[in-house]
């Protein structure tokens, strides 16, 4: 620390920042310095912007050295703290869970936008922290929400959060690579499944590949549309005729899953770019919804 400690909420932004040593952009140093404060001093982005005074004590003191240590690290910070916001909601995270993103955000806007004003039947599949059915699910009243998962952990914490934000989310434990999906008639199936390549290991930043759940993240480069065959597969069987399938997906593949599905007689599939401009999503519609394989 300085030899006085900060006495104001903008000198103490300032100096959080300047501890923060990770090879970032500006502007994700003071997102993270913010999150810091904001946490370790139990306040909101109002009073820093008033620059309210600071009582610094001796365990606060102690407590942001400890979380700068571990961001220094290269933890993430919503492993640190606990809690990741999504869509303007804060959600429960822990190692087991992936920390959701933006890319998932715009996934939801879109589904939202297109199924704005209707109460649909809809499933996520390989939900996490359940930020995507809690959010459609209290976006769009009335709706009825399922969401998967193959690890019980995982599905403890969606279930919390669920709770947390008093949304009904009927949460099942399934290994859609093994076993069917046990809902049937459903408007729409979103998934955000693994989709990185094993090979992109080596590009990704260590607050992702030392803290992140791999099985959440990574696929095999010798499959890597696995996930999007299997669950255009099960779709078939679960989405109602003239029901929608939207994937989050690898920026690589977004014509090879394209194609698959048009091979598997979706209609109207479209590959969506993100605000970067980079293939991220795919819409398609199921023609034809069939009770066996």
């Amino acid at each position: 620390m300085p030899s006085h400690n900060p006495d104001s909420l903008k000198k103490l932004l300032s100096y959080i920042i300047s501890e923060v040593k990770l090879e970032e952009p500006e502007e994700e140093i003071s997102s993270i310095a913010h999150i810091i404060l904001e946490h370790v001093f139990d306040i909101n982005r109002t009073e820093i912007i008033l620059d309210r005074s600071v009582n610094f004590s001796k365990t606060k003191e102690k407590q942001l050295h400890q979380i700068l240590k571990r961001v220094n690290e290269n933890e993430p910070i919503q492993y640190i703290i606990g809690e990741s916001d999504f869509y303007g909601r804060s959600y429960t995270v822990g190692p087991d869970i992936l920390i959701p993103r933006s890319e998932t955000e715009e996934l939801v806007q879109l589904v939202l936008n297109e199924n704005k004003g209707n109460k649909i039947r809809f499933l996520d599949i390989g939900t996490g922290s359940g930020c995507i059915p809690i959010t459609i699910a209290k976006e769009l009243r009335g709706s009825r929400a399922y969401a998967i998962d193959f690890d019980p952990r995982v599905i403890k914490v969606a279930r919390k959060n669920a709770e947390k934000h008093a949304a009904s989310v009927e949460f099942l434990l399934i290994d859609i690579l093994t076993e069917p999906i046990p809902v049937t008639c459903l408007d729409v199936i979103i998934s955000n499944p693994p989709y990185v390549l094993e090979s992109e290991k080596v590009q990704m930043k260590p607050n992702v590949l030392d803290y992140e759940p791999e099985r959440a993240l990574f696929v095999k480069d010798e499959d890597p549309l696995l996930f999007y065959r299997r669950i255009a597969e099960l779709a078939k069987m679960a989405l109602k005729e003239g029901g929608f399938l939207y994937f989050e997906i690898n920026e690589k593949y977004g014509e090879e899953v394209k194609m698959l599905l048009e091979v598997m007689e979706y209609s109207q599939v479209e590959v969506i770019k993100d605000i970067y401009g980079k293939d991220r999503m795919v819409r398609a519609t199921n023609n034809i919804a069939i009770t066996s394989f």
